[in-house]
């Protein structure tokens, strides 16, 4: 989701849900439909092999969904209740003429993960609420102003203390860590 307003931050947190079922059902008795149907998303996310971007709280990635390539910058997060951070997107005409463009600069892909996202909205409501089903759970993001993040995880039932502010690396190495298994990628089984 591109983010709202002049500076184009992103604001966000996530919540862990038990099941993709409940999630759904969660979300209609809040009055939320679906804007976009559940669709198959591809991440890759690009760093020098000295991790730089990732050791300074930096991303840069190249997501094909819904058809569509888009490359994303996202800088550090500022501390807060939310996930706040800038972020700067754009449609990718040659996704292959990118990762070239990208590896010749010295970034590889040092992650992969995926996920089936189904994208919710309220009418006359300014965010957003996106349900991920991912290899390692299911999470709801709500993204858009901080008081819309707030109010929507109250009316759905969730206090502060469950908001979730991780990256879905960062929860895959935590979920590897504790599940004593060396991290690669997040993907669905082949």
């Amino acid at each position: 989701m591109p983010p709202s307003g002049p500076d184009r931050r992103e604001t966000e947190i996530k919540l862990a849900l038990p099941s993709a079922e409940a999630g759904r059902a969660l979300l209609a008795r809040a009055g939320f439909a679906a804007s976009h149907p559940r669709a198959f998303e591809a991440n890759s996310v690009y760093d020098t092999p000295a991790g730089g971007l990732m050791r300074s709280s930096r991303l840069l990635r190249l997501r094909d969904f819904r058809g569509q390539a888009i490359l994303t910058f996202k800088g550090p997060p500022e501390p807060g209740p939310h996930k706040s951070r800038p972020e700067i997107e754009t449609s990718v005409q040659d996704p292959a003429a990118l990762h070239l463009i990208l590896s010749a600069l010295g970034y590889q892909v040092q992650f992969r993960y995926e996920k089936f996202r189904t994208t919710f909205h309220h009418p006359q409501q300014p965010g957003h609420a996106l349900l991920d089903e991912t290899p390692i759970g299911v999470f709801l993001e709500l993204e858009g102003p901080p008081d819309w993040i707030d109010s929507t995880a109250a009316a759905l039932g969730f206090a502060p203390a469950a908001y979730i502010l991780l990256s879905y690396g960062a929860l895959y190495r935590l979920h590897c860590q504790n599940a004593g298994i060396p991290p690669a990628h997040m993907v669905f089984p082949q």
